[in-house]
């Protein structure tokens, strides 16, 4: 994987230390492995990112982030995965994961329209939640496998055509001489 692209999107270890907000969790993000960019942090990171995505529970930046320190993953790439979720796609996202869920459990789906206020909520979560959460699980699972999966694969081939040129120049130098 290209290490300087994620950098240069990534935020600075040093800014994220120095946040004023984040001044009461600072001794937490002291420890270098959350930052490193290397195949097992940034592959952990994605299944992080992409599994919190799919929770349908409020603060998922804020699991992502506990669960990329716990672990030793990246930090800046699990909470930014956590964005496929963003105010534009959770609607249908969400919509979806129950439509799934309801398919899996051999449920009839009992809702097609969704309201946003609480008293649609509150009124609707017995029929609703069981599927949504079921539904969710199965897609964070398999969000977060794939991109784990896809991540060491693409990190992996990487290295092996960085092999292949440095072997391949190393061989037209010799014919040089």
């Amino acid at each position: 994987m290209p290490k300087n692209l994620l950098r240069r999107y990534l935020p600075k270890p040093k800014a994220i230390r120095e946040h004023p907000a984040l001044r009461p969790v600072s001794r937490w993000l002291q420890n270098p492995e959350i930052w490193h960019l290397n195949r097992r942090s940034v592959a952990g990171a994605a299944f992080i990112g992409l599994f919190c995505a799919f929770l349908p529970i409020p603060f998922q930046m804020l699991v992502a982030a506990m669960l990329a320190i716990t672990f030793h993953c990246n930090l800046g790439l699990s909470v930014a995965l956590v964005w496929i979720t963003n105010p534009l796609t959770i609607t249908p996202i969400f919509y979806f994961t129950y439509r799934l869920g309801a398919w899996l459990l051999n449920l009839d789906v009992a809702v097609t329209t969704i309201e946003f206020s609480w008293d649609w909520w509150s009124e609707n979560i017995g029929r609703i939640g069981y599927p949504l959460i079921f539904g969710s699980l199965v897609c964070a699972w398999v969000s977060g496998v794939t991109g784990f999966v896809f991540i060491r694969v693409t990190w992996r081939l990487h290295v092996i055509q960085r092999w292949k040129e440095r072997r391949a120049r190393r061989a037209r130098r010799r014919q040089a001489r």
